[in-house]
């Protein structure tokens, strides 16, 4: 009796002090201060995990890096990592759940657009500024809602460049385009298609696949029957991957050509030697070739123990850009937490940020006025590719 007395006095000692503890950490005890959330939200599971999990892990290094920075002013900064699965409704859902948390000022995603169209429009209505590092669907910032941003190029930049580069470089006049049908994948591909006819190109096919599919010898055989001299796929690097590959096996030896949905080492993972004579267009440049990304690469490989992707350094930049915006709205308040509308308009007031991979002013729809888009090759199986070319407004 007496030891069973002893124990629960010492439980309900350290659930005391475990609550105090807790409390402490929202209110300003020693664990840094009132406490501040960033989320993030990516597809952390399922076909686009590899590109959702690198922005993640680039959000979460700059956040890491700037936490004592917070903690003198008051306040302990918290990553909160959402998934989206790439779907739509569990992006709606978890947009719901992070507005709600009145701890949470900001969200760097979403790496799909058809998953940050609707998304958004929660952060709207509970004043949560977005900035995006993947977002290309000219609708995600031309609804014109006023905690959107994101810090690459539009669609209907990445589209005519593509089909500039096809028609003057590579040479084609018969082009033969398939889409995934989503918001990204779609508006990438009738963005190619309107500036490849505008140059010249004859389209023979037009044909949409569907996410998640993995037999495509109906539309491959099309493409035998058309002889096209170049396909493009506006989609991501999974069923990118699959449709390449197959369409190596069936003979198809023309080039292919993609958007930044096919920049990920998954693809070549995938696809293997089929990937030789693959071009893509990306809004993401690739790190490793200044100072300022190899030096961000090897604190990514030492703190992860992995290979950046395309936009790991995105997902640092667009969180340094929450923090530089949020940094700003609480100077303004006289040091203490601001409102979040206020952080959404210190984030759209920035002009002049220079980050790993790309310098970021938003103007007034929140696009990015410095981003540029990137053409690379794959000669071989290794990834990246060769780059190409690189195209600034």
């Amino acid at each position: 009796m007496v030891l069973k007395k002893s124990l629960a006095v010492v439980m309900a000692s350290a659930l005391s002090l475990g609550l105090l503890a807790g409390c402490g950490g929202e209110s300003g005890g020693s664990s840094g201060g009132k406490v501040i959330k960033i989320a993030t939200q990516t597809p952390l599971s399922g076909g686009s995990a590899t590109l959702g999990e690198s922005i993640k892990l680039g959000a979460q290094l700059a956040l890491e890096e700037n936490k004592k920075k917070f903690e003198k002013m008051g306040f302990k900064l918290q990553l909160v990592p959402y998934d989206d699965q790439a779907d739509p409704k569990k992006g709606v859902s978890n947009a719901n759940q992070l507005g709600a948390d009145t701890a949470v000022m900001a969200v760097v995603g979403h790496l799909n657009s058809g998953v940050s169209i609707p998304s958004s429009e929660v952060y709207e209505k509970y004043n949560v500024p977005m900035v995006s590092p993947a977002n290309t669907a000219t609708d995600v910032t031309d609804r014109g809602l006023k905690t959107v941003n994101r810090i690459v190029a539009r669609d209907d930049f990445q589209g005519p460049a593509g089909a500039d580069f096809a028609i003057k470089t590579i040479g084609a006049k018969k082009i033969f385009l398939v889409q995934d049908k989503t918001a990204y994948g779609q508006g990438l591909a009738d963005a190619f298609k309107k500036a490849a006819e505008e140059g010249g190109a004859e389209i023979l096919g037009y044909e949409g696949i569907t996410v998640g599919e993995t037999d495509f010898n109906g539309v491959l055989n099309q493409v035998v029957a058309k002889k096209p001299d170049l396909v493009f796929f506006g989609g991501l690097y999974t069923e990118g991957a699959l449709l390449i590959k197959q369409a190596r096996e069936k003979g198809i030896d023309v080039p292919f050509m993609g958007g930044d949905g096919l920049d990920s080492s998954t693809l070549v993972e995938i696809a293997g030697d089929a990937v030789k004579n693959v071009y893509y267009t990306s809004v993401a440049a690739d790190a490793n070739k200044t100072p300022e990304g190899q030096k961000f690469a090897s604190k990514y490989k030492d703190k992860f123990n992995k290979t950046i992707e395309s936009y790991s350094a995105y997902g640092y930049d667009s969180m340094s850009v929450v923090l530089q915006g949020l940094e700003a709205a609480i100077k303004a308040n006289d040091d203490k937490l601001p409102e979040r509308k206020v952080v959404a308009e210190h984030i759209r007031k920035i002009q002049d940020f220079q980050g790993v991979v790309t310098k970021v002013g938003f103007d007034d729809k929140g696009d990015n006025k410095f981003a540029k888009v990137y053409i690379y090759k794959f000669e071989e199986a290794k990834y990246p590719g060769k780059q190409e070319g690189e195209i600034s407004k």
